[in-house]
């Protein structure tokens, strides 16, 4: 029974190289997080989902099936992992990890419905079976990638939003007691002018408000330039982070000569 547990814990976690059968469960089960995602996008379209409205409830109930069953089996045989040892405790640590989470939001609406609950709440929870495109992080090398990048950058990145949202917040200030006088619609309030402050930091230039003061578009010209800047630092941050990342996975040692020690050069083409 160990061995099977053993087994079913390879089979459902990312498959290994060499593994046939666990590489096809990850094939099956990204197909049908996808086939999910775009089942609930076409569900909005009436001309779409009332002709086959039959269809996409089967289909529904079947997903859901699976997704209970493969939750079930990842939480018995969690305790193959070695942070969730434990019989009932580590059992218990891992329901509260996030993709153990995921992997509950994504079938919790489907039970909701069927248990009868007030449709209005239902309606909310449907939009969860959204969370089934979280399940792919499993699968998908670079957005493990990207969150470990977030977790090793967080100070930075947390510096970079502070810095970000004080210039938001100065600027906004200033923009309001220079164009408020000569549009007091449009400028009414500090919170009023921020609707501005982003459009203008994040270089979208929505339009809807703009400066007609002299010293206001002057203003404005220097807090665009100061957004485009902005918005610069997370990408180097990233951009960098990604880097290092990949240059600590093309690491490889060198071979070595085993009579001397030394490194053993590539053999170069004209050789």
């Amino acid at each position: 029974m160990a061995d099977y547990k053993r087994r079913i814990y390879e089979i459902l976690e990312e498959g290994k190289p060499g593994d046939r059968l666990s590489g096809l469960f990850d094939l099956f089960l990204i197909l049908l997080v996808v086939l999910n995602v775009t089942a609930v996008i076409l569900e909005s379209v009436k001309s779409i989902y009332l002709p086959y409205k039959t269809a996409f409830f089967l289909f529904e109930v079947v997903s859901v099936i699976i997704f209970s069953v493969e939750y079930l089996l990842r939480v018995w045989v969690c305790t193959c992992d070695p942070r969730y040892r434990h019989a009932l405790r580590g059992r218990l640590q891992y329901m509260r990890s996030p993709m153990a989470l995921v992997d509950l939001l994504a079938i919790l609406p489907f039970y909701l419905y069927a248990l009868g609950i007030d449709m209005r709440v239902v309606r909310v929870f449907r939009l969860f079976r959204v969370f089934r495109l979280a399940k792919l992080v499993r699968y998908s090398r670079a957005t493990r990638a990207l969150i470990q990048v977030l977790r090793d950058k967080k100070a930075e990145i947390g510096v970079t939003v502070f810095i970000m949202l004080a210039l938001l917040i100065v600027s906004s200030t200033l923009m309001y007691y220079v164009e408020n006088s000569a549009q007091p619609n449009q400028f009414s309030s500090i919170p009023a002018a921020m609707w501005w402050g982003i459009a203008t930091l994040t270089t979208v230039g929505y339009g809807d408000i703009a400066p007609v003061t002299a010293l206001g578009k002057l203003l404005a010209t220097l807090i665009a330039i100061l957004g485009i800047g902005m918005f610069a630092l997370p990408a180097g941050i990233f951009g960098s982070a990604f880097i290092d990342m990949l240059s600590e996975k093309d690491d490889t040692p060198v071979a070595q000569c085993p009579h001397c020690g030394k490194d053993i050069a590539t053999p170069r083409a004209e050789d």
